[in-house]
C-alpha cells in the first residue's frame, strides 16, 4: 500500500513538471510569420482527412504536417456549432450564437483577423468553393446575426479593403432585389472582376473580385476542376507583392456538403481536392520561409466511420451517424514559423488568439 501511495505522489508531483516544459523551452523565442495561410475543410473531422489520406494512397500534403492537434468547436448556445460560429470563433476569437457571423453572442459586431491585418497595412484574401458570401468566408469579413442575408453580405465586401477573393456568388452582387450594381461597384474600387480564373492576368492585377458561379461551385465530380488549387495559387502571387505581409482563409466548402449528404464519394473527392490547395500553400510557405500555413475545420458533419477500404487502392468505405453536424473535436495541423504553438487540445477560438499574437495584434 505504501509503495502505492508514494507512487501515485511521484506522479502527481512531477507530471505537472514534465508538461510545463524545462525553463530553457520557456525562454525560447518563437519567430513570428509575416504571412498565415489558413486552410478550413468545412466538415472536415478525422474521418474525412484519413478518407482523403486513403484516397491518396498515403502521399497526402495535409498529413505530413508535423505540428497537429485538436479544436474544440462548440458554440455559445450550442454543443454542436454551425459553421457560422464555428468560423467566427476562428476569424475573431469569439464564441457566438449558431447563424452569427462576425457577431458575438449578443449580436454586437467583433473585429476579424483579416480586418486587423487590412488596418495595418498587410493584404488579404478569402477563397472558397461555395459562394464567397456563405457563412464560413462571410465570418472573417461581415457582420450579421443572419448568416442567410447574403445580399447584404456582399455589401460588406465594399466596406473593407480586401485584396483577393474568388468564389461564387456573382447574383449576390451582380442580380439583386435593391437593384444595386455592386460589381460596377467593384470596378470603380480598382478590382478587375472576373468570372473565370484564366481571364486574369496575374502580372497586371493588383485587386481581385473572381465570381466564378452565380451561387455555389460545382462539386468536382460535375465540372470544377482545379478551381481551388489555382485559385490558391493565383492568390499567393498576388498578396505576396506586400513587404508587410498578407493574411488569407482558404475553404474546401463541400467536404461538409458530402457530409451532409452522406456521400463517401464526394467528400473523398472534395478532401483530395482541398489536400491540393494545401498542398499549393506548402509549396509557396517552403520557398517562403516566413509563411505560416494552419489546416482546420470548422465542425465536423455527418459522424462518419470507415469501415472498409484498402490503401493500394485507394477505395473507401463509410458509414454515418448522422445528415448533420456533429460535436467531436477536429483536427488541427501547421508549418512554418509559429507552428509550434498549434498543438495539443485547444479551443477553436484559440487560433485567433494564437494567429493574432503571432502577427502582433493586440
Amino acid at each position: 500500500m505504501r509503495k502505492y501511495i508514494v507512487s501515485i505522489l511521484f506522479v502527481a508531483i512531477l507530471v505537472p513538471a514534465w508538461c510545463a516544459g524545462s525553463p530553457s523551452e520557456k525562454k525560447k523565442k518563437i519567430k513570428p510569420p509575416k504571412n498565415i495561410i489558413l486552410l478550413i475543410g468545412d466538415g472536415m473531422g478525422t474521418p474525412q482527412v484519413y478518407a482523403g489520406y486513403t484516397a491518396k494512397h498515403g502521399n497526402m500534403n495535409i498529413t505530413n504536417m508535423a505540428v497537429s492537434g485538436f479544436s474544440i468547436t462548440y458554440s455559445a448556445n450550442d454543443y454542436i456549432t454551425d459553421s457560422g460560429a464555428g468560423a467566427t470563433a476562428l476569424s475573431s476569437g469569439i464564441k457566438t450564437n449558431n447563424a452569427s457571423i462576425g457577431v458575438d453572442a449578443s449580436g454586437k459586431p467583433v473585429e476579424t483577423i483579416l480586418e486587423m491585418a487590412e488596418k495595418r497595412g498587410l493584404s488579404t484574401g478569402l477563397i472558397s468553393t461555395s459562394a464567397i458570401t456563405h457563412a464560413t468566408p462571410a465570418s472573417f469579413i461581415a457582420h450579421t446575426a443572419n448568416r442567410s442575408k447574403y445580399a447584404d453580405i456582399a455589401f460588406d465586401f465594399l466596406k473593407t479593403d480586401i485584396d483577393v477573393f474568388i468564389g461564387g456568388g456573382y447574383n449576390h452582387f451582380a442580380h439583386r432585389a435593391d437593384s444595386l450594381n455592386l460589381i460596377d461597384s467593384l470596378k470603380a474600387r480598382g478590382y478587375f472582376v472576373a468570372r473565370d480564373l484564366k481571364d486574369v492576368d496575374i502580372p497586371s492585377t493588383h485587386r481581385l473580385a473572381a465570381l466564378l458561379a452565380d451561387e455555389h461551385m460545382p462539386r468536382m465530380s460535375k465540372g470544377r476542376g482545379n478551381m481551388l488549387p489555382d485559385a490558391t495559387e493565383m492568390a499567393l502571387k498576388i498578396l505576396k507583392r506586400n513587404k508587410k505581409g498578407f493574411f488569407i482563409m482558404v475553404e474546401g466548402s463541400q467536404i461538409d456538403w458530402g457530409g451532409h449528404d452522406n456521400d463517401v464519394a464526394y467528400i473523398v473527392d472534395e478532401v483530395v481536392d482541398f489536400d491540393n490547395a494545401v498542398g499549393k500553400a506548402l509549396q509557396f510557405a517552403a520557398k517562403d520561409g516566413e509563411t505560416l500555413v494552419i489546416v482546420t475545420a470548422d465542425h465536423e458533419t455527418g459522424g462518419l466511420g470507415l469501415i472498409g477500404g484498402n490503401i493500394a487502392t485507394g477505395d473507401v468505405q463509410g458509414a454515418f451517424l448522422t445528415k448533420d453536424h456533429t460535436a467531436t473535436m477536429v483536427p488541427l495541423f501547421a508549418f512554418g514559423p509559429g507552428s509550434e504553438l498549434f498543438t495539443g487540445v485547444m479551443q477553436n477560438t484559440d487560433v485567433f488568439e494564437k494567429c493574432a499574437g503571432l502577427l502582433g495584434f493586440k
